[in-house]
């Protein structure tokens, strides 16, 4: 399959986990041919988001389209994914920073596994490194917390139970949340979504005090591991995750552009 098809895979999976996201948080959503968007409102601190799903012959009338919807829903923070990097939303008083890789693996068991069969395991110094899937509402509380602090989400900080991941989102189907720990310790997490073509990851985070100690890395295996194998994963690397997604077998499909809203100024 070509690079195409798998960058539309990968921006299907992304629109699919945020509807899932407004589902259980009763936010509007709009779903459009070349993109989708919702409007996150959990607080005024939310930022709207929307996911560029297609390729686009005319940017301009997307640009236009896209800032009559910000207009419309009094949108103040927003992150816009443009995986195709032909909008220039500056006109409409946006900014982005570097462009992040998209990237996906093919189908396909790991080829080295680090911790073996599940649950993970294997030792360290402190502890041993384990990792579970949260099948319970603590268990899912505690994802929440390592990803609000390891990520980190600093507008969620400090970490209020539900305040990101509300408990209704891991009943959603195709979410599933993995939670690893040393020594009985949280250490790091990060969540999945199958929307039955492909299998995203989102939100690998480690703890401060736990990261240098393989704890993302088992995170991960452990998540791939359960996935649907038959089917390609799919994610947006930051700087420093695309290394060890590499070493995983992930490959750039494509780069985006994540705009936003400049934070007001404070006088």
């Amino acid at each position: 399959m070509d690079n195409l098809s798998r960058l539309e895979q990968a921006n299907d999976n992304a629109a699919a986990f945020w509807l899932a996201q407004a589902r259980a948080s009763g936010w509007h959503q709009l779903i459009r041919p070349g993109f989708t968007a919702v409007r996150c409102a959990r607080t005024p601190n939310d930022a709207h988001r929307i996911v560029v799903t297609r390729p686009y012959d005319q940017p301009e009338l997307l640009e236009d389209e896209l800032a009559a919807l910000l207009e419309d829903w009094s949108t103040t923070r927003l992150t816009l994914e443009d995986p195709y990097l032909r909008l220039d939303m500056s006109r409409h008083g946006c900014v982005h920073g570097r462009a992040m890789p998209v990237m996906a693996r093919e189908p396909g068991p790991l080829e080295v596994p680090l911790l073996g069969a599940l649950p993970s395991s294997g030792a360290l110094g402190g502890g041993d490194l384990t990792v579970d899937e949260a099948l319970d509402a603590e268990a899912f509380a505690e994802v929440e917390h390592a990803v609000v602090d390891g990520f980190p989400i600093t507008d969620r900080q400090p970490w209020t139970r539900g305040g990101m991941l509300p408990e209704r989102l891991r009943h959603e189907p195709g979410l599933r949340a993995w939670r690893a720990r040393i020594g009985g310790d949280l250490a790091g997490a990060c969540l999945t979504y199958d929307d039955g073509r492909a299998t995203g990851v989102y939100w690998v985070a480690t703890l401060p005090e736990q990261r240098s100690r393989g704890v993302a890395r088992a995170v991960l295996e452990t998540a791939l591991a359960a996935a649907h194998l038959d089917r390609p994963a799919t994610l947006v690397a930051t700087m420093l995750g695309e290394p060890l997604y590499r070493k995983l077998g992930f490959a750039v499909e494509g780069r985006s552009h994540w705009w936003s809203l400049p934070e007001p100024s404070k006088q």
